[in-house]
Parts: structure tokens; sequence; C-alpha cells
């Protein structure tokens, strides 16, 4: 939905399976009108759409289904303003973990399936907005072998630039603003706000001027708060550093994290949040500062049991938990990280308009933390949201 200070305001669809075009479709149908009927009543209504690669070659393949969704979004008062293209293949329901990164900006695919994801949006999306499509920091670290480091970043770069020219021209097609914002995430290629401005450094050397513009209007940082908050940044800080290197903060995820104090008792109630889909990064900190990162769940429990003594004085995790719900228990939340954003925004608004609530694990969280029904959870989160969107003069 449309706020003050044109910002716009959706969920991210990922949360609902769909790898083909007609599931995602069912999706919208039976899920996102259901919550727009319930949070925007006769507003306009934006959606954070996910197309993964199957489905997004699908529509594009098909001029009477593309037709057959811009009615539907016609009928429904809906938008199309942002589309979420990291996750390329299966998302849901088996194994993702570390190939959620697959295939990277070393590979043809990713460009090439990033690009039809701009071409669509500038079909579904009104005619006077800006879009946005984000996807991952460049690669997972893991990715990135030493004997070919050099070869793989050259490939990342030469890929990216490539996407800022193919948006340059739908740019000038339509008239429109278009942008690429790529999330930082940890254990990505970068994965905290330093890390970013030196990435984009690297991306921009040897272009000529031109080129830098160019590639400064088009391509800028998905900031997920949860992901910085991991990190231990906060967000007056990290979006300094990005501002003041003129990186373009394309989009914010809204979402929130796990934190807790490791004693025993924690991390054994932190178990019950290992599951066989997603990857859940381990941030350890001592005195505010990150001092170990641990790839996944079961690789934390175990390193607790070898360094108990000395394991930090707070863990952050990469699990995606209800904006609106306290976790309770051993554990806290990171939505202070979301509430500082907002400030800032509500204090010198303008430097970014597209917001996505991201809550994407609730088919894998406990039981006892979601909502029987994954309609009320996010009609849960857009009151969290908008309320602290009005708190801070921006809607």
């Amino acid at each position: 939905m449309r706020l003050k200070h044109n910002i716009d305001l959706g969920y991210c669809t990922n949360i609902h399976r769909g790898e083909t075009w007609e599931e995602t479709f069912s999706g919208l149908r039976r899920y996102t009108d259901e919550v727009r009927k319930q949070v925007a009543g006769d507003q306009p209504y934006g959606i954070g759409l996910r197309l993964g690669a199957d489905a997004a070659s699908e529509l594009a393949a098909s001029g009477d289904e593309r037709g057959r969704f811009r009615k539907w979004l016609e009928d429904t008062n809906s938008y199309v303003f942002t589309v979420n293209g990291f996750p390329y293949g299966t998302f849901h329901g088996s194994r993702v973990k570390e190939q959620v990164y697959a295939p990277d900006w070393t590979s043809e695919a990713r460009l090439t399936y990033t690009n039809q994801l701009f071409d669509l949006i500038t079909e579904f999306a009104p005619a006077d907005s800006s879009v946005s499509v984000s996807t991952l920091p460049g690669s997972f670290k893991e990715f990135i072998k030493p004997e070919t480091a050099k070869e793989q970043k050259s490939a990342i770069i030469k890929h990216l630039r490539s996407c800022s020219d193919h948006i340059e021209r739908l740019r000038d097609k339509t008239g429109r603003d278009i942008h690429l914002g790529l999330e930082p995430e940890p254990l990505g290629l970068f994965e905290t706000s330093g890390e970013s401005v030196t990435f984009f450094e690297e991306l921009l050397s040897g272009a000529d001027s031109a080129e830098q513009e160019r590639i400064s209007r088009n391509l800028g940082i998905n900031y997920d708060t949860c992901h910085l908050a991991i990190e231990y940044e906060e967000p007056g800080a990290a979006i300094a550093n990005l501002r003041n290197a003129g990186i373009r903060v394309s989009k914010i995820h809204l979402s929130s994290a796990l934190r807790l104090v490791p004693t025993r008792e924690a991390v054994e109630e932190l178990a019950a949040f290992q599951d066989d889909v997603y990857l859940h990064q381990v941030v350890v900190g001592k005195g505010g500062k990150v001092v170990h990162r641990i790839k996944d769940l079961p690789e934390a429990l175990q390193w607790f049991e070898e360094n108990a003594a000395d394991a930090g004085d707070e863990w952050r995790v990469h699990f995606h938990i209800p904006i609106h719900a306290q976790p309770g228990g051993h554990f806290q939340d990171t939505r202070s990280h979301i509430e500082g954003i907002l400030k800032l925004l509500g204090e010198d608004p303008g430097w970014c308009h597209h917001f996505e609530m991201e809550t994407y694990t609730w088919e894998v969280m406990p039981q006892e933390l979601r909502s029987d029904d994954v309609v009320a959870q996010l009609v849960n989160e857009y009151d969290w949201c908008l309320g602290a969107f009005r708190k801070n003069g921006l809607a």
C-alpha cells in the first residue's frame, strides 16, 4: 500500500509455496487477496512478489497468463512494486540451505533470470511507479574458492554491470525509476555495511564516470533489518556507511531475528528452531562485537558444547520470526533495528521508498510462535508495521 512520502509497503509472497506460475498465482488468489481485504480496504494494495525461475519463464512465455494476471491486479485494486529475486529455485518443502545462493552472480543463468524479472515487473507495475528487484549479495563466501576467486569476482562484476545496462535500457524505454538491490546476509559474499561499501567500490572500479553514474542509479542495497541486526550493526551507523559511500538503499526488508544469551538452557531451547530447509547462521557476539560466525544451527549447538565456558555474551540467529510477536522463553528479538530504521526515515524521508515484510519461515517455525493461519500472522505483522510507520510520521 502507498504511505506518506511515496513509500510502498507490502509483504513478500515468498512465505507461500509456489514454484510454477500456476502455484504462485494460486497463492496470490488464496492468501494475498485475503490479506488485502483485511488490511487495505478500498486502498490500492502493493504486492511484493516472489517469482522463482520456473514461474518467471512460464509467465514470460505466455501472453495469455500475463493478461490474466494484469486483469486480476486490476480487479483486486492491487499493484506489484517489487520482486524478490534472491531464491532462484525451490524455496519450500525440501532442502534449500546454502543452495538458495545458486546459481550465484558468477553464472549467466542468474543474469538471465534477473533481467527477466525486470521485464515482467515493468509490464505489471503502474506506469508512474518505481520498481525494484532484490537479489543475493553476489555469492556465498563458501562458493568463492581461493584458486579461482579473482575469476569468480570478475564474473560477478561483469554480470552485475550487464544487468545495470539492461535496467538502463528499460529506463529509457519506460521512463521509470528501476533498481536492483543486492542483499547483504550473514556469510554472503558481503554481509555487513562495511563489506557492502568495499564491494561497490570494486564494482565501480575501472568504469568511466558516466558508467559509474548509471551503476549507482541502477544498483544498490536491499537492506534486511534482520541480517544487519545479526551482524551487531546499529541502524544509524549502517545507513550512514551506505549513504556516505553514495550507495542507493533500493529496498528495506522488515524482518526480525532471534537473540539469546548463550546459557545451556537457552541453547537447549534453541534446538527447537532447527529445520532441514533453511540455513540459520549464528553470529556470536562479545561486548557488542562479532567474535565468531557459524554456518547453521547444528554446528552452533556442537560449537557450544566445545566452547561453553567462552561462548560469547550474546548469540544472534538468522531465523526470521514474526515481526509483531516477542519470542519469549530465553529469547529476545531484534525489532529495535526496525524501529531504528523507521526513526531515521521519519527524520529524513526520501532515501528509500520500498518496504517489504519478509517472514518466510512460517512453515518451519515452532508452533508456539506462529499463528494457526498464515493470513492472521500477516495481518498482525501489518498492524505492527503500520503502527511503527505512523509513530514516525510515515503513514
